[in-house]
């Protein structure tokens, strides 16, 4: 080997491969920044809004009706043109901690009904041979399609027939059948990849099918019931539709978002109300987000590749 060798490659051929490998990586350092700046671009513009609604919850009535909402950033530090007022009429309004209280009585049931009947349907659409089963996954993943509002007058109608309109039972039932399908669906794809080994030992220690779906299933599928817990809980809280149809503006009943609509009015006009209330709102689902959130990711990924 000569001096003018690297390694045993020619000094012309290192060179070249050198130059090759430079021009490789530009096109992915490239393309790198670009999607940055794209994600930069899409979270920006994601946050504006919502910007300018807490913006908003902090101005008073006069001021949200006369100018927009930017225009307190001409003088930011001039703290006469904010208030409180709106959060203190929001939260000293007659029946809000009620409605607050209605809210999770109503959320808490209708996000844990759908997991624990979706949990164990889901494992027997996946471990447990039985005729029709196909067909009957079919009509559950096309149930994911039928909006809910076409249901709700056929609903409604049957509920007077058992006295559950206006009661708890009546909404919890129905957040439960309308998130079924997704949470079947999500809980399938998850438990499905399960490794077939631990189920095959399980057996052959005598365990029953209940014994490995409690033991093994659930312990196994954390990410996949946390992350559906997520999606129904924000889902149930956020919810007015459903609330307003079966529960009715009760104040003994009603929901958060109802009692927040009860306020603001039938147009709307004092919609510096909504603002805050949208944000006193918000605390609770940040709260379970952001503690479920380590599972978000894991349980929404799940059954999206095989191999």
């Amino acid at each position: 080997m000569t001096a003018e060798t690297v390694e045993g490659i020619p000094p012309k051929t290192a060179e070249t491969a050198a130059v090759r490998t430079a021009r490789a990586s530009r096109p992915r350092q490239s393309s790198g920044w670009l999607a940055k700046v794209l994600v930069l671009i899409i979270a920006v513009a994601w946050t504006i809004p919502t910007a300018g609604v807490f913006v908003s919850s902090f101005r008073a009535e006069v001021d949200v009706s006369s100018s927009g909402w930017w225009t307190v950033f001409s003088h930011p530090f001039d703290f006469t043109q904010y208030t409180l007022a709106n959060y203190s009429r929001v939260l000293t309004s007659e029946d809000m901690f009620e409605a607050f209280v209605n809210s999770l009585i109503v959320t808490i049931p209708a996000t844990v009904i759908p997991i624990t009947l979706a949990a164990f349907a889901a494992y027997a659409f996946a471990w447990t041979k039985f005729r029709g089963r196909s067909f009957l996954f079919a009509i559950v993943v096309g149930l994911l399609v039928i909006p809910l509002q076409m249901s709700l007058v056929p609903l409604l109608r049957l509920y007077g027939n058992y006295d559950l309109t206006g009661t708890f039972v009546g909404v919890w039932l129905a957040h439960a059948g309308f998130g079924l399908p997704l949470a079947i669906y999500i809980l399938y794809n998850y438990i499905s990849q399960l490794p077939k080994d631990i189920f095959e030992s399980a057996h052959i220690d005598g365990a029953t099918p209940f014994t490995a779906f409690t033991r093994l299933v659930i312990p196994l599928s954390y990410p996949a019931l946390a992350a559906f817990a997520i999606f129904q809980f924000l889902w149930v809280w956020n919810d007015l539709l459903v609330s307003l149809v079966f529960l009715g503006t009760n104040p003994d009943i009603a929901v958060l978002t109802v009692s927040l609509a009860q306020l603001v009015g039938s147009r709307g006009a004092a919609w510096h109300l909504l603002t805050a209330g949208a944000f006193v709102s918000m605390i609770i689902p940040l709260i379970v987000f952001l503690t479920m959130q380590r599972f978000f990711v894991r349980g929404i990924l799940a059954g999206s590749v095989k191999g």
